[in-house]
């Protein structure tokens, strides 16, 4: 009897509380890991390819600490791509609210797998072997059933509470934090077309997603850091495997190198390999002239003779300046045009954001035509004598050949 009730509190591993914990963190760790590399970066935007042990790893250790399918997983997430921040984005905390996604992420999950026309349309290029027919898409909850059996036998009753971690700790992290406040608080690199943000410059607890606005500019990349200062646990983990022979990293973000602060302004060509740097720079480019933007919006507030109501009305305004003029809600929309009409500079400086942002818009323009407008737009950024459009210009004029490589 004491030998049952001793395997009941201690398992066969006869743990402590804070081995429990740190065995907790690792098998949960391994299931993020799972989901960055295999799931998302893998099969969801075939950024790398995986050595088929590694792969069949991943599928197995998911369908025990998750049930989730392969196919409905990355059928779910590209639709999240292709329908961002409207009404058909499965999860986006834009159009269904933050508290909605935080906390029922997993159900609007479980939602969108049921759409088979979502499936059917998204779900190309995943496995359809036999094990992924006859085991983990027929017995897709037996699978938790397996681990939870394990971890009771491993660590005892406490073992319980070991897999209840597991089992929330993706629906939560991942389906809560990153689809609901990853589009809704956090810093950006880059001035993307969605709500997407940095949640943290040090992918850890959730393997590098936190690094969500670098992802959504860069989608097809396997690594999601970008920044010095931004370390990516996954892209370490996809490096290691890498040089072990067992992953092949396909896409990586384009780095461009560009002229350091305080250098005197370049002077050089604008020419199809400018272009090339500007296009795979433009999120970052935009980004760095809507800070400009800003920074040029406080100072002329400064000195237009405003009354208190009028810069109370205009003082709302900064954050609006990051957006395209028709995507700002109406009353800000109206109060912003009556600034411009006081303030020639600012409405130069939106004018011409909204022209460089339209040059790699165009999708019926050749090169040639888009690198004509370029070079149109710099000569007259040049000669405006304002800052902001002068410092885009020079940062431009700075794309060294061949940048874009």
């Amino acid at each position: 009897m004491d030998l049952f009730l001793s395997f009941l509190e201690n398992g066969l591993l006869g743990l402590n509380w804070w081995q429990l914990a740190i065995v907790a963190l690792v098998l949960t760790h391994i299931t993020i890991a799972a989901v960055t590399i295999f799931l998302h970066r893998a099969q969801a935007h075939r950024a790398l390819e995986l050595h088929p042990a590694v792969s069949h790893f991943f599928r197995f250790w998911l369908w025990l600490t998750t049930g989730m399918q392969t196919r409905d997983w990355v059928a779910v997430h590209r639709k999240h791509h292709a329908r961002c921040e409207t009404e058909e984005d499965p999860h986006s905390p834009q159009t269904r609210g933050l508290r909605k996604v935080l906390w029922q992420g997993a159900e609007l999950y479980m939602d969108e797998r049921r759409n088979t026309e979502t499936i059917e349309r998204f779900s190309r290029g995943t496995p359809d072997d036999w094990m992924e027919r006859k085991l983990y898409s027929q017995w897709v909850w037996h699978g938790c059933g397996v681990m939870l059996i394990t971890d009771f036998v491993l660590f005892g009753v406490p073992g319980v509470t070991v897999w209840a971690v597991q089992m929330l700790w993706i629906p939560f992290f991942a389906a809560g934090v990153i689809n609901g406040v990853g589009h809704f608080w956090g810093y950006r690199n880059f001035d993307s077309p969605d709500a997407s943000a940095n949640l943290s410059p040090w992918g850890i607890l959730i393997g590098g997603e936190e690094l969500h606005n670098n992802h959504h500019t860069f989608p097809t990349s396997a690594r999601l850091s970008n920044k010095w200062f931004e370390f990516d646990i996954g892209w370490l983990y996809i490096r290691i495997l890498e040089i072990a022979g067992l992953a092949k990293v396909l896409r990586r973000a384009p780095q461009v190198r560009t002229p350091l602060r305080g250098a005197a302004a370049p002077q050089g060509p604008i020419d199809l390999h400018t272009l090339q740097a500007l296009i795979n720079d433009r999120y970052d480019l935009l980004a760095r002239f809507a800070r400009a933007t800003q920074r040029a919006f406080r100072e002329e507030l400064a000195t237009l003779r405003l009354s208190s109501a009028e810069r109370e009305r205009f003082a709302g305004l900064k954050r609006w300046l990051r957006k395209d003029v028709d995507a700002i809600p109406a009353p800000h929309r109206d109060h912003l045009q009556e600034l411009l009409a006081r303030s020639g500079m600012l409405r130069t400086l939106v004018e011409m954001r909204a022209e460089l942002a339209g040059i790699w818009q165009h999708n019926a323009a050749s090169r040639e035509q888009m690198l004509s407008g370029l070079q149109d737009w710099i000569t007259r950024a040049e000669a405006s004598g304002i800052r902001a459009l002068q410092e885009a210009a020079a940062r431009i004029r700075g794309y060294p050949p061949h940048a874009a490589g």
